[in-house]
């Protein structure tokens, strides 16, 4: 076998077949390619059965598969496993399930499946204050056990939360109803692989003989069970062979466990380390600054990413005035470089910490006319919470919008229910009165029950009182920040989430609209509420590139992404975008006191997508619900050396002297403050 192409490190790891090895594959090390070589040089001389490559994805599954069976051909990879965890324990399960209780033709439930059986068994029932119980975060905290390989029976609640007191009770009947319906749930699947292995020794025997080398992509991405189910396979030939960074885990939140890389050669006796550390990718001033930064994580291991390559363009970092004016910094330089370099639009990626972070962006990219595409979210005004909110909006500009005013009859709950809902849309058509006139005249309604009288009369003076108040001029912003206020759509948003991350993910983008009518303001100098709502029909248009995260990558578009989906890919010209405090690293992480080590690895991540070029952007005031506030430099920016960034500032607008003395101070000093 032809090795002539790999480096030394990388020719080592793929001849160390036997025992433990980590493989420390830094950013753009070329790690599936010692994976596939590695499974190609095994196959030389070992029964392709015998051999287990294990990733987290499909799609990596088959890319490996495929590279594999293109150095050695199809028959020679006959038999070999090339899957994710969890298609390797259905695998084990089909054949062994019966063992548990189980017949082989197991269904494997769907999420809607699983949230149905769980509202079962919550129906009813009601917490302390009286509100009913959320089966999405019953299901939630019942996959979170499921992950620490926490069966009904070890589930031990906390005696303060009161969703974990009722998880413990719904828990246990939930996984009863799974087994008389012969079926289990995504995380069963390798949570009763562990079980077979654990109450029956011969199960674990024969897979484990069986299993001769084992081969793991990602690693750092293990979790609890994951990492069991390694440990117990590979506990009588002791070849396995992990291949991951640690400083590329970014996935805690998930249950992700840092430590399973960190620990490795603790835990697998003997183990030998071998690091990638020359990157073929990135300029050597990116992965400069991007080595500097990453080196300020305490728990790691050292390592240090090189390239044979030109040093090429320093990092440039911008401190703008504002969100919208790192908008349009982002896109001028977009169109500079575009020419400069001959590039095009898919050249480009725009990295953000969270999705409600796009709509500046996707604004300014329309106002331009350029193409983009969001991998991994929805194009801001197509998320939920927002047309929630500018239905609210809608109708409070044209009453006779009926679509938008069925969506907020009732939201958020108010007690008007479907049935008194249904009886209104037949008062109108048999009256052949618009509905908001049958709101109004509630005599034009048969068999309403006096909840939903008051309920309907309530909403009707809200709406009517705020829509005389949008026609006072000035007031577009406050106003709007009132409305929602008072209809509680934040607690709404908490109440309906099943975590509270993905219910502070929503509340930032209801925050964005407020920032959206603010922007329009600062824009126009007749504002109406009208206007806005035009302008923002004209931006909510059909995303011209739907598909797949692959389909849309082809597209000649510029990419707009969190940090999180960007792992794995790679641009000629990135823009890390909101490189502050509260942002990145984010609010939750500093609010909550916790070590910013995983935000910091988030930061590297995005800096070595970047092939040539890397722009890391900031705004020296940011609007928070419609209001600028300052905003100071991330502590990130102190860490790269001075030598290697090109900083640029752009000029404060509509700001005296003195407050321009203040913002550029926020972020060109007090670095120290932030750090102690």
């Amino acid at each position: 076998m032809d090795l002539s192409g790999l480096n030394e490190p990388q020719r080592e790891a793929v001849l160390h077949t036997e025992g433990a090895l980590l493989v420390l594959a830094g950013a753009g090390s070329g790690k599936t390619r010692v994976i596939t070589c590695r499974i190609a040089y095994l196959l030389q001389s070992v029964a392709a059965q015998q051999i287990v490559a294990l990733t987290f994805t499909n799609k990596a599954a088959k890319e490996m598969r495929d590279r594999v069976i293109e150095q050695v051909g199809r028959k020679s990879a006959k038999g070999l496993i090339v899957s994710t965890f969890h298609s390797l324990g259905v695998r084990i399960l089909r054949q062994e399930i019966e063992r548990l209780g189980y017949k082989r033709n197991f269904s494997i439930y769907s999420a809607s499946d699983q949230l149905r059986l769980v509202r079962d068994h919550v129906q009813g029932r009601l917490l302390g204050q009286g509100g009913g119980v959320d089966p999405d975060r019953v299901l939630w905290l019942i996959s979170q056990a499921k992950n620490a390989l926490l069966g009904p029976e070890d589930y031990q609640p906390s005696s303060r939360d009161e969703y974990e007191i009722i998880t413990a009770e719904v828990y246990p009947r939930y996984q009863r109803s799974l087994k008389a319906c012969n079926a289990i749930d995504f995380d069963d699947i390798l949570l009763l692989t562990i079980r077979l292995f654990q109450q029956f020794s011969e199960v674990l025997d024969h897979y484990r003989q069986q299993f001769r080398y084992m081969m793991v992509d990602e690693y750092q991405d293990t979790n609890v069970v994951q990492y069991k189910m390694l440990k117990m396979l590979s506990s009588k030939h002791h070849n396995l062979c992990v291949v991951g960074d640690d400083d590329q885990s970014i996935y805690g939140w998930r249950g992700a466990q840092p430590g399973n890389i960190l620990d490795f050669g603790k835990d697998f006796d003997g183990a030998r380390v071998i690091k990638l550390e020359q990157n073929y990718r990135s300029t050597g001033n990116i992965l400069a600054a991007a080595n500097a930064l990453i080196v300020h994580n305490k728990d790691r291991h050292g390592k240090r990413l090189w390239t044979a390559d030109e040093d090429g363009a320093d990092v440039v970092y911008r401190c703008c005035d504002d969100g919208e004016d790192e908008a349009m910094a982002v896109v001028e330089t977009i169109h500079r470089e575009r020419f400069r370099h001959q590039l095009e639009y898919r050249d480009f990626a725009i990295l953000y910490r969270t999705n409600g972070q796009s709509r500046a962006f996707e604004e300014q990219l329309r106002y331009e006319n350029i193409p983009y595409v969001l991998i991994g979210g929805q194009q801001f005004f197509d998320r939920k919470e927002v047309k929630d909110a500018l239905a609210y909006l809608k109708v409070l500009s044209n009453s006779r919008d009926e679509v938008n005013l069925l969506r907020i009859l009732n939201y958020p709950k108010r007690g008007i229910g479907e049935t008194s809902a249904e009886r209104l849309i037949q008062a109108s058509v048999q009256s052949e009165e618009p509905l908001w006139e049958v709101l109004r005249n509630l005599d034009l309604v048969a068999d309403l029950g006096d909840k939903p009288i008051q309920a309907i009369r309530d909403f009707v003076e809200l709406m009517e009182r705020y829509r005389r108040r949008f026609s006072q001029p000035g007031q577009l912003v406050n106003v709007a920040q009132e409305l929602f206020r008072e209809l509680k759509l934040e607690e709404e948003l908490y109440r309906q989430a099943d975590d509270p991350q993905k219910a502070r993910r929503r509340v930032e983008n209801l925050h964005e609209v407020v920032n959206a009518i603010s922007s329009y303001v600062d824009r126009e100098p007749v504002a109406t509420l009208g206007s806005f709502l035009e302008k923002v029909s004209l931006l909510d248009r059909d995303e011209p590139t739907r598909g797949s995260k692959e389909e849309k990558l082809k597209q000649d578009a510029v990419v707009l992404m969190s940090l999180h989906s960007s792992k794995g890919l790679e641009f000629p010209c990135v823009f890390l975008v909101g490189f502050e405090e509260g942002s990145l690293p984010h609010s939750k992480i500093l609010e909550e006191g916790d070590d910013v080590s995983e935000e910091r690895r988030l930061c590297y991540v995005g800096m070595t997508r970047a092939r040539q070029q890397l722009m890391l952007l900031g705004a020296a005031r940011r609007k928070k619900y419609g209001k600028l506030q300052p905003r100071q430099a991330s502590r990130f920016l102190e860490e790269i050396p001075e030598q290697l960034l090109e900083k640029e500032q752009a000029g404060l607008r509509e700001a005296d002297p003195e407050e321009q003395e203040s913002m550029a101070s926020n972020f060109f000093s007090g670095i120290n403050d932030i750090l102690k």
